[in-house]
């Protein structure tokens, strides 16, 4: 006999209902309408393994059903977020007729938990650094999240991940200018028409002057509601170290940036 025990589910009965309509309506399109549990039901489960990073097993024992039916649900409904994620030109063309002027660009790293492999012992996994991937993220200029690319390792620099995004070229093409750290230095290599604002570095042959100190810190508030956009993402558990294959991680992440966006549309 397993004991079970309620837990709350600090979402709204919006981002529950849009989850088991994408559901029913995936169902209806691949006419197979029968799953053991009823679509919203199925949709609470699943966030609740996003949003508190529950074992699968302990969900499977408290819904009479399997581990691997509970993955199965998982992965199927975060196939379905993550093609509703927009594209980067989208996102960028709508700030551009709301009127807004600048988006805010940074990138950061996702801590990852190794998969096991049969045969392995456990002190070389401990032994292997595990990957981080990588990904940059947009905000308006309030901090909210508009778009999310691809994650990509860690050990991928910041320029070099924008620049295969082609972000400069959407940006231009949107007519939009963008807030960034010293991270990406030297993305914007159009002195004459710049897009990209970024720092001022100080070097050892040359400090910075009051006067550039002051600009530096300008730019550091205006580019603040960027943290604080992402903060709400890591509020998805999941994300505290991520169990999955780092290939898989994009899906993840832009599924949870359409119900982050869900929850703050509210």
């Amino acid at each position: 006999m397993s004991l079970v025990y309620q837990c709350r589910l600090p979402l709204s009965t919006r981002t529950v209902n849009y989850l088991a309509d994408l559901l029913r309506g995936h169902l209806k399109s691949i006419r197979s309408r029968w799953r053991a549990l009823p679509a919203g039901r199925i949709a609470t489960i699943v966030l609740a393994v996003l949003r508190h990073d529950q074992r699968l097993a302990d969900m499977a024992g408290g819904n009479d059903v399997s581990a691997t039916t509970i993955r199965r649900w998982r992965d199927e409904l975060i196939t379905l977020l993550a093609a509703k994620a927009p594209r980067l030109d989208r996102a960028l063309k709508k700030i551009a007729r709301r009127g807004g002027e600048v988006v805010l660009i940074d990138g950061t790293l996702i801590p990852t938990q190794p998969p096991h492999r049969d045969g392995e012992p456990a002190e070389l996994l401990r032994q292997t650094p595990p990957p981080r991937p990588a990904h940059p993220r947009l905000t308006d200029e309030r901090g909210r999240m508009i778009w999310i690319s691809a994650a990509r390792p860690g050990r991928t620099h910041d320029i070099t991940a924008a620049r295969r995004d082609r972000i400069l070229s959407h940006l231009r093409a949107a007519g939009l200018g963008a807030l960034v750290d010293l991270g990406f230095l030297g993305l914007d290599d159009d002195p004459d028409d710049p897009v990209v604002v970024t720092g001022l570095k100080a070097t050892r042959a040359r400090k910075l002057t009051t006067s550039e100190k002051e600009a530096n810190r300008a730019l550091a508030a205006a580019r603040a509601p960027v943290e604080h956009g992402f903060a709400h993402l890591k509020n998805w558990r999941i994300l505290t170290k991520l169990r999955t294959d780092p290939a898989r991680a994009t899906g993840l992440l832009r599924a949870l940036f359409v119900l982050t966006n869900l929850e703050g549309a509210r």
